[in-house]
């Protein structure tokens, strides 16, 4: 499974943009310290809140110390701009990173961005099917193209410098289950990003990219399917609540605003007084707890859906960056390599000698035999092994 970060960003609209933006791109920098595999910025340009206009700029910022992490847009509003230029640009960044972008798009979800370009619901989705399809044209194609459609038009346009990587870059699109969205994934070999949650139904949405695959005759795999939630690790449970509850409140309170309460809600229509940040987490199916409660609940939502390729971490800025720092490290440290089963080894080990010490384990002799046994209050007292560490250990590890 891969690991991956979903970032809008979202600050406050009261502190210095040029701090925030600092902190979003050495987030990146931590990320790939931490051994995560991905990590995607959106597009925005009103609100207030979600405030990166340019992925791909702080992208190609954040390449310069990050050298082994992918670099992908989650999105970039294809409606807002031509084709040519979104293709160019992230075809020259795939060569700034030596192959490591992933073009992300969508049609844009946030109404104040909807409103302040002019564009209506029902022009969104057609206009992103019709740009998807020229990308695609103009990163496979050698030779000029001509195109004819509904909202562009053009002749002999092509790009000079294709994607580095080949035949094309790889193309990524965030979805809540619209049909056209849907079947654009499963047209072209599209990663599939979609936001958890008990109202998303993200199941129904894989099988409705597998539909379109297999219509066109496209392999697709369910590795190419990210489920998007938010994270937050502590030691305990309520230390992890304690953290973020309030801020948690405050966030609800902007996304409610622009339209978005319908993920929270336990019922349909449910009046916002009623929605708190613990029952609203709930309903995102977000992981707040302990590193055993984000291994448990990313288990639950593999077998609820079937499986899919990775999990996404969307960003938030719920407490401070010494504790949103500690809160990935728990999840890199515990979480990621249970999944990958990099402890697996480690942990049949640690099993192994604490049978052997409960039954009589040995001891090597000089000649490297079988010597003394080994009784389990020996190996408890031993220099190193503090019991009470131990169980921490087999706690973090799930034995």
């Amino acid at each position: 499974m891969k690991f991956s970060f979903f970032m809008m960003p979202l600050h406050l609209p009261t502190e210095n943009p040029a701090l925030a933006f600092d902190r979003d791109i050495a987030l990146i920098h931590y990320a790939d310290a931490l051994d995560f595999d991905e990590f995607f910025i959106g597009e925005h340009h009103s609100g207030g809140w979600e405030t990166m206009p340019a992925p791909e700029m702080a992208l190609a910022k954040a390449a310069a110390h990050a050298h082994r992490i992918r670099l992908g847009t989650s999105v970039i509003s294809l409606p807002f701009h031509h084709p040519f230029h979104v293709a160019e640009r992230m075809a020259f960044l795939d060569h700034l990173t030596r192959g490591r972008v992933i073009l992300g798009v969508g049609p844009c979800n946030l109404v104040t961005d909807k409103k302040l370009f002019g564009l209506t619901n029902e022009k969104l989705h057609p206009m992103l099917a019709e740009s998807v399809d020229i990308i695609v044209r103009l990163l496979e194609s050698p030779d000029p193209i001509d195109y004819e459609g509904r909202f562009w038009s053009f002749k002999g346009m092509r790009l000079q410098l294709r994607s580095y990587q080949q035949p094309r870059m790889p193309l990524a699109i965030a979805s809540s289950g619209n049909p056209i969205s849907t079947e654009l994934a499963g047209k072209y070999g599209m990663l599939l990003l979609s936001p958890a949650g008990k109202n998303r139904r993200p199941a129904e949405q894989w099988s409705a990219v597998e539909a379109a695959a297999a219509k066109h005759g496209v392999r697709t795999s369910r590795e190419n399917w990210r489920i998007a939630t938010c994270v937050y690790l502590a030691e305990s449970r309520e230390e992890a609540w304690a953290d973020v509850e309030a801020s948690i409140g405050r966030d609800m309170e902007y996304f409610f605003a622009i339209g978005l309460k319908a993920p929270y809600e336990s019922y349909p229509g449910q009046p916002a007084h009623e929605i708190t940040p613990r029952s609203g987490a709930d309903r995102r199916d977000w992981i707040i707890g302990t590193p055993d409660d984000a291994i448990a609940q990313i288990e639950r939502i593999q077998a609820e859906t079937g499986g899919f390729g990775g999990l996404m971490l969307t960003t938030h800025e719920w407490t401070g960056t010494e504790k949103l720092r500690k809160s990935l490290e728990l999840f890199a440290r515990y979480v990621i390599p249970h999944f990958r089963g990099h402890t697996l080894g480690y942990r049949d080990e640690w099993q192994r000698l604490q049978r052997a010490a409960t039954e009589g384990g040995v001891k090597l002799g000089r000649e490297g035999q079988p010597s003394n046994l080994v009784r389990s209050e020996d190996l408890s007292q031993a220099p190193g092994n503090d019991p009470t560490l131990m169980n921490e250990q087999s706690r973090r590890i799930r034995l």
